[in-house]
């Protein structure tokens, strides 16, 4: 069985929220996962509400405990590192592009502890090590740095961990 389809013009102007509705629609925007103040403003500007309403809109959801940039770190930070097995540095990055503060990251960034980040570090190079089909030890050495500096690890923990990695295991 086939449903018809909404037809969506590009060129139609999207609708615009009135200021009652926006508070509405924005405690249930931030009641459905956590926010941080720039999506919150992102979202309020798309639908038409900038400057001082935004603000006072955003003011409210702060009063009211929808919005909290720390709370919005934590569960950042918890979410990229277990679910998606980014590495500190990425994350980082992340939630600087995102405005957070730095009070904010730190707390944030304390959900990460040392022990279980190498044990995750040393998963990730030993699943990379063995899934890549590269048959020079140097260059699978330089592929598997690479993949992990993309995830967001730190440079001289990923050496360490290739080292051990390779000395423990004859890899």
């Amino acid at each position: 069985m086939s449903f018809s389809r909404k037809e969506y013009n590009p060129d139609q102007p999207k609708k615009n929220w009135t200021l009652q509705e926006a508070k509405l629609k924005i405690a249930s925007f931030c009641a459905y996962q956590e926010r941080c103040q720039l999506e919150v403003r992102n979202k309020l500007a798309e639908k038409g509400i900038f400057g001082n309403q935004a603000e006072d809109l955003i003011a409210v959801m702060i009063e009211e405990g929808f919005l909290n940039e720390e709370r919005f770190a934590q569960a950042f930070v918890r979410g990229r590192y277990r679910l998606k097995k980014w590495g500190r540095n990425k994350i980082l990055q992340e939630l600087k592009s995102r405005q957070i503060s730095p009070n904010c990251i730190k707390s944030g960034m304390k959900e990460i502890e040392d022990s279980e980040y190498w044990q995750n570090l040393l998963h990730l190079a030993e699943k990379k090590w063995l899934s890549d089909k590269e048959i020079d030890p140097f260059k699978k050495k330089f592929k598997v740095q690479q993949y992990l500096m993309g995830k967001g690890f730190e440079v001289d923990l990923i050496q360490m961990v290739i080292e051990e990695m390779i000395s423990g295991q004859n890899l």
